[in-house]
This record gives structure tokens, sequence and C-alpha cells, in this order.
């Protein structure tokens, strides 16, 4: 048995439709998080979906309270081969954002598995269903062809991802010597480009807040009042304004990041930004200096998400009441995420815009994590997915996107390092997503051969 048997595994696993028939099961359980009185569906998945494809590999599997009241249980599945042997902890999440089933296309549905070409149609095929099948399917090839993994493996599987992970911290700080492992290797977001191998040791950290202006109660009659009543909505603008200029370049000092250094621009040089089915991007917008790649990993950028004051829909002649913009920062190690509001507060009040009110949304925080791409398990695993493609992956010191690598990097002290298996244009929280065939193919035939290699290693890297 040999690597190349492992790969050859994977890929039938592909090729006789094994894959798709079980993502179909894996897509058909509507794990909204978002939606209230969905716990029981979110146990469902665990206990019915992932528990018995984990002990026909080998694993023994424990489903956890959250900690948190009202969010999703976690399991904990451990395959236990020799302690002397490294380990690695695998993550996922079982939860999907909402359907929003109305806005699909025709032909399509959100909890119905639906080839298309080249396109596998379903929430949670990209979102991130697919991406840890995908993961476990290649550890089955390995024991297929070896006989064992060669390593000891666990697997964390929560079901708030959705939501902003509650509980997931304070369940891995009570849980560490259950999760100990030497690395996480773990996958979710998209490649740079499908056509090549991705790797990211991070992610931007992200914050999400209200900026209100709340004057009076009702809307006032904009012939009777106008000129005499403050409008909250320009009051809100011009807040705004005052945190970036016209290009989208941030004026907060404390907002700007300092970590950009050489060797990290050195990682980011010459990746390719656009194309892959992403919107073109705008070259006169945001930092000025800097390139694209450095922009959307290395930098900071702020966001209006939404803005509204009175009754978009069906505007009336009448100054309204209040006004309020839903922002968000997303923002690379080297900012002080304790002081991201505290700076706002200061700021804003130094303009004159004390009524401006500051208003966090829940659980609507991760904080920012990065892994040296000089690190010997990045270096280990990049050699891995050059060996099975022949292409040098793409190296990014972190995700642009948030997501709870923190947990991982901070509460259980562990390199990180995620290789995705979807691409950009995916859709994912949106309707229509999907994920790719030949991207899938190719993962599945990535992570095969990068688990055989780790059982190659023997007792450590």
């Amino acid at each position: 048995m040999s690597r190349a048997t492992a790969i050859d595994a994977a890929t039938r696993f592909f090729d006789t439709g094994a894959f798709a028939s079980a993502l179909g099961e894996f897509v058909a359980c509507p794990t909204e998080s978002q939606i209230p009185g969905t716990i029981e569906t979110l146990h469902h998945y665990l206990e019915a979906v992932l528990i018995p494809r984990l002990e026909a590999l080998g694993f023994t599997s424990s489903i956890y309270p959250n900690p948190m009241e009202n969010a999703g249980p976690i399991l904990v599945a451990d395959r236990i081969e020799d302690r002397a042997l490294p380990t690695i902890l695998s993550y996922g999440h079982g939860d999907v954002i909402r359907a929003q089933t109305e806005q699909w296309r025709e032909g399509v549905h959100p909890f119905q598995l639906v080839e298309e070409g080249e396109r596998l149609y379903g929430r949670g095929t990209a979102d991130n269903k697919g991406q840890h099948l995908i993961n476990m399917a290649a550890l089955a090839a390995v024991i297929e062809a070896r006989g064992s993994l060669g390593f000891n493996c666990r697997f964390l599987i929560e079901m708030g991802e959705e939501m902003g992970s509650p509980g997931l911290s304070e369940f891995c700080a009570a849980h560490r010597q259950e999760l100990a492992a030497d690395v996480l290797i773990a996958s979710d977001g998209p490649r740079l480009q499908s056509d090549t191998p991705t790797m990211f040791m991070g992610a931007r950290g992200g914050i999400s807040f209200d900026l209100v202006v709340d004057l009076r109660d009702g809307a006032h009659h904009s012939g009777n009042w106008g000129g005499v009543l403050a409008d909250p909505a320009m009051i809100v603008a011009q807040a705004l304004s005052t945190i970036t200029d016209a290009r989208g370049q941030i004026k907060l000092p404390e907002w700007r990041p300092t970590s950009l250094t050489q060797d990290i621009r050195d990682a980011l040089r010459d990746l390719p930004i656009e194309g892959d089915g992403g919107p073109e991007i705008d070259p006169n917008w945001g930092e000025e200096g800097l390139t694209p790649a450095e922009r959307l990993f290395g930098w900071n950028s702020f966001a209006v998400l939404a803005m509204k004051s009175g009754v978009p829909e069906a505007p009336v002649n009448a100054i309204s009441g209040m006004a309020k913009a839903a922002c968000q920062l997303r923002f690379v190690v080297g900012t002080d995420q304790d002081d991201i509001l505290p700076a706002l507060r200061r700021h804003l009040d130094a303009h004159g815009f004390g009524m401006v009110q500051i208003i966090p949304h829940e659980r609507a925080f991760f904080d920012a994590t990065r892994l040296s791409p000089d690190h010997p398990w990045v270096r280990f695993v990049a050699r891995s997915l050059l060996e099975t493609s022949g292409k040098a992956p793409h190296i990014l010191p972190n995700l642009a996107g948030s997501l709870p690598n923190e947990v991982f990097a901070d509460v259980l002290g562990l390199p990180t390092v995620w290789v995705p298996h979807s691409y950009r244009g995916c859709s994912q929280h949106a309707p229509n997503e999907h994920i790719l065939k030949p991207v899938t193919r190719d993962a599945l035939r990535l992570m095969a051969g990068l688990f055989w290699d780790i059982g190659e290693m023997g007792k450590g890297i």
C-alpha cells in the first residue's frame, strides 16, 4: 500500500457518487442555528449523521451541551492509535446560515442536494458540511490504504459558528486536556483561486456595531420643521465621514495596524485577487500604497453593512427621529482589539459627535490570529499539497474573513493550518450556495495525500 493507493481511494469516493450521496444526507438536515427552536435539529445532525460516519472510522464520540444557554451542542470525537504518535485536531461546524429559501432560483433548494454541471447546490455544501465531509473521507481513504492512520486524530464539530461560536472558547478552556494536540488542521473558507490549493494560518478579526442617533420620538413634517430640527440621518452620515476618507482609508490611528512587516509583504507578493467568479476590484479603493493582497489580508477595513432612517421603501415628507448605521471593522494582528470601540468613542467625541451612540452587536466579535509562514507545520503541509497537485499552494498569513481560530491558537495554544475546499464564488451566506465538483475532487486527493504524509512522519515533525 502506498500514498498513491490512498489518493486513488479518495478519488473513487468522489467518482462513484459516494461523496455526493453522503453530502446529500448532510445537506438534508436543516441546521439553521440562527433560527430559534432548532436545538433538536442540531443534535440530530451530530447523532444521526456525523457519529455513525465517525464510528465507522474507529472514532469514539461524545456530544456535550454548550456552556452557553440555548446555544448548539458540541461534538468531540477521538481515534487514538498510539499516544506516542502526533495528534491532529480538526474542526468543522455543522450549523448553516439561514436558508433564505424563497430567494433560491428555480430548480435548486437549500436542503436538497442538486447537481448541475460542475456544481453541487445546497445550504452547507461550501460552509461547512462539504468541507468537513471531505476531511473525514480523506481519513477513511488513508485507513483503507494503510490499515491505520499512523497518527492520532481528534474532531471538534460545533453547531453555532453562524451565531459567532457561542460557548466554544469556554468549552475548549474547560476541555484542554481532552483536546490536546500537536496542530490544528481544518478546512473552512474559500481558495484564493479555484484551480490552486490554498493555505491560511489565521484570520482577520471582526467586530460589528451600530452607530445610532436617536433624537426624538416619531417623525415630523419636513415643511413645518425642516431647518429647525436636527436630522439624525445627516448626523450619522457626517460621523461616518470622519472614520474614513473618500476612498475608504481609515483615519483613526488606533485602527491602523502595525503588523504589515516585510515578511508578511513577502508572503502576500504576487497573490492573485481578481477573477474566479468574484467581482472586479476597485483599484482606487482602500489604503493607498498597498497592493490589493496587502489591503485584503494585511490591513484593516471598515464597512457600513446597512443604514436606515425613516422608511426607505416608502419615504414620506418627514424628518425622522432616529437613524442607524450597522458597521463592521475587519482587523489584523497588530490592532489592539480591546481598544477598538473605546478609540471610536474618543474619536467621535473629539469631532463633536457625542450624541452618536455605539452599540456593539451581540456575539459579533472574532479575534485576529496569524501563524508565521515559516512555521514547520506550514512548510510540511505546503510540501504535501505541492506533491499531490503539482502546484505550489497559495499561502496566506491569515484569511481575510473571520472565524474562531483564536480558540485553537490562543486557548488551546496550537499552531493552526487551514486548507479550504471551496471557492470565492460559492455563494456561501447567500441564495444558491454550491461547491465546485473539480475543486471537491481535488480536495479529496490533497487531504488524502496530506493525512498519508502525516502518518509517515513518525513521532514528530
